[in-house]
């Protein structure tokens, strides 16, 4: 029983060390990704070329729009958009985190349970994970 329990957690740990060390390498992979794409960029625009074939690969140049809210004008960009027929664009989120958290809170203050205010409104689960850390 004890070996399989510390089998499953040397297994454990291997694992989310393998996790963290592939999510530093796509990390790595993105980060030298953008360099190259940038580069590449530049010099099509320098040499005036809009695409090119390579290995059977079309490599052409895009250009893509990226909007957001500037500072705090979250609200102001909101009323604005309503105001010129585009409210349909906003939708109110609520973190995960956040309800997570304040639903847990909502049933320690009720005895255990889900207020009947929010019952049929949240799915409400636990999970019991296992947390690692460096022993002393």
């Amino acid at each position: 029983m004890q070996n399989e329990m510390f089998e499953l957690a040397d297994r454990l740990k291997n694992l989310k060390e393998s996790k963290k060390e592939a999510e530093d390498a796509l990390k790595a992979i993105n980060a030298e990704l953008e360099q190259v794409e940038l580069k590449l960029a530049e010099q099509m625009v320098n040499e005036e070329t809009q695409s090119f074939n390579r290995s059977g690969t079309l490599f052409y140049l895009t250009t893509k729009t990226y909007a957001s809210a500037v500072g705090d004008s979250k609200e102001q960009l909101h009323e604005a958009l309503k105001q010129n027929g585009y409210g349909s664009l906003i939708y109110e989120t609520v973190n995960a985190n956040s309800l997570s958290a304040f639903t847990k809170e909502q049933i320690e203050a009720n005895d255990g349970e889900l207020p009947e205010w929010l019952k049929g409104l949240v799915n409400v689960f636990e999970k019991t994970t296992v947390a690692l850390r460096k022993a002393k």
